[in-house]
């Protein structure tokens, strides 16, 4: 099946939801790197934080089956347009928390109109790389990666001028809010449904998941795991591990979303030059390598090297696996970035509190030496996947 939307519109399409991965990466952004401001403000222990930080899986998770369905019977656009207005309004009632229990339920809606945001822009995601018929998700992904590091610096620049977590997240709103009045007029008007995948899965909530996406999933969860340690808990590390001046406490945070952007810029000709199986197995040996470099060697330096390498390894990960979730014939890409989202949200769920409570017994390097281990999972599991990529699956990610 073939969309039918003439070539001179691809641009339009490509630019607009290419501006909705920036706007989901700056506002996660925002948030994750004034962690450790929220944590001082209501003196939270590592636990503590880890307890915490626990609210944003569990509302993404809670939000995983409804915005497969949501998106898959009312269409990604007109998700996309109100869980992008949701998205940022939930980071602006963050700053306002006083309390744990306030700081919890905000994290809660806040992971779960992220779920929704996240099912909606990358079901029009494949919509348009299926309209170029050419691989372009991870660049996509690369826009969210970079909104990602500006948001670093951005709050690396909130933070040595004073200013408070709330007024620098109603400023996020505001720029969230004019991105959204630009681009959403121009976003797909429908999606794309494979013929296999049989008129009734449009009402279905669930649809059971093949083994391939039951491994993609593994995939995207060995790599989540990483990720949200990286995005949760780097500034913490820095901050109590490495011990560099204040100012340089989210230097790890921002040399990781450094990298990630930019191995995601490239995945795309990687993927085409030396297949998705090496890529990915290679992402895994990158991952363990960079945590095992900040936990051996503890220093500015060799420690910001090691994000670098955990940046640049989960890079394509979760965008190799949402393009091939999205070509699956069994299912609506819709239910399939569904199913491939609630194995890898497991990796989110597990990895920020996991590091709270191994910190809490042990210490942090103890922690992250345990993540490094799992990095791993993606070397491994993508062995697993070759057979499976055949036809025009495999034919479809070598071209990118």
């Amino acid at each position: 099946m073939r969309m039918a939307w003439p070539h001179t519109t691809q641009g339009r399409y490509r630019m607009a939801v290419g501006a909705f991965y920036l706007l989901q990466g700056l506002v996660f952004a925002s948030w994750a790197s004034r962690i450790p401001d929220v944590k001082a403000a209501l003196h939270l222990s590592d636990a503590a934080l880890g307890s915490v930080l626990f609210a944003i899986p569990i509302g993404q998770l809670c939000a995983l089956t409804l915005s497969g369905y949501l998106v898959t019977r009312f269409g990604s656009r007109r998700m996309l347009t109100i869980a992008a207005v949701f998205y940022p309004a939930f980071l602006v009632l963050l700053g306002t928390a006083t309390t744990p229990w306030h700081l919890a339920v905000g994290l809660f809606f806040f992971g779960m109109s992220a779920n929704l945001c996240n099912i909606s822009v990358n079901t029009q995601g494949v919509g348009v790389e299926r309209l170029c018929r050419r691989s372009i998700m991870a660049t996509f992904h690369g826009l969210w990666s970079l909104a990602g590091f500006i948001g670093g610096l951005v709050s690396t620049w909130m933070v040595a001028s004073d200013v408070a977590p709330l007024p620098h997240f109603c400023a996020i709103f505001v720029v969230a809010m004019s991105i959204l009045l630009v681009s959403c007029r121009s976003l797909l008007p429908r999606d794309f449904r494979p013929v296999q995948a049989g008129p009734d899965t449009k009402g279905r909530v669930f649809v059971r998941p093949d083994r391939y996406i039951v491994l993609l999933g593994l995939i995207a969860f060995g790599s989540m795991v990483c990720e949200g340690t990286m995005f949760d808990w780097s500034a913490v590390y820095f901050e109590q591990v490495i011990d560099p001046p204040k100012e340089l406490i989210r230097l790890g945070y921002i040399a990781g979303m450094c990298t990630m952007a930019g191995g995601r810029f490239l995945a795309d000709r990687l993927v085409t030059r030396f297949g998705v199986i090496r890529v990915l197995r290679t992402s895994g040996i990158l991952i363990a390598s960079g945590f095992l470099t900040a936990v051996l060697l503890p220093h500015l330096a060799t420690a910001t090297f090691g994000f670098l390498l955990v940046g640049l390894g989960v890079s394509s990960v979760v965008p190799l696996s949402y393009s091939m979730a999205g070509r699956s014939r069994a299912m609506p890409p819709g239910l399939a970035l569904t199913a491939v989202s609630s194995i890898g949200f497991l990796g989110f769920l597990m990895g920020p509190p996991m590091i709270g409570y191994v910190a809490h017994a042990l210490n942090l390097r103890w922690a992250f030496a345990l993540i490094a281990c799992l990095g791993l999972m993606t070397t491994i599991v993508a062995r697993r996947l070759r057979p499976m990529i055949g036809g025009e699956a495999m034919r479809n990610g070598r071209r990118g």
